[in-house]
């Protein structure tokens, strides 16, 4: 197994309600999908985005797309209006997620 950041397999897109963020986390190709599901849990989401979150995160997987898409609480700073964080605030969320490292299988990916 090689470590690999998980923008060489995977791409995201992220948005933002409020004080709630969103992250899709989706395979470049089908055969990465268990990787996610296995290596991208809830606990571990948690952990990469540390104290940039105060909330809960709820994964929901989409096998037919190869995606999982992280919905997460109190992740904002209280929000658009309220947060001292940079524009674009959620949507930044999903290219924190694309800097964890995962595990594959060596060969695969570049």
């Amino acid at each position: 197994m090689a470590r690999k950041r998980l923008v060489e397999i995977a791409h995201g897109k992220g948005g933002d309600k409020g004080d709630t963020a969103n992250a899709g986390i989706i395979a470049y190709e089908a055969k990465h999908y268990p990787i996610l599901v296995t290596q991208l849990t809830e606990a571990r989401v948690r952990e990469h985005l540390g104290d940039w979150m105060a909330g809960a995160v709820t994964r929901y997987e989409l096998p037919k797309l190869s995606a999982l898409n992280f919905v997460m609480t109190k992740a904002l700073g209280g929000g658009g209006t309220r947060s001292l964080r940079v524009d674009s605030l959620g949507k930044n969320m999903s290219n924190l997620l694309l800097m964890m490292e995962v595990d594959v299988p060596e060969g695969d990916a570049s």
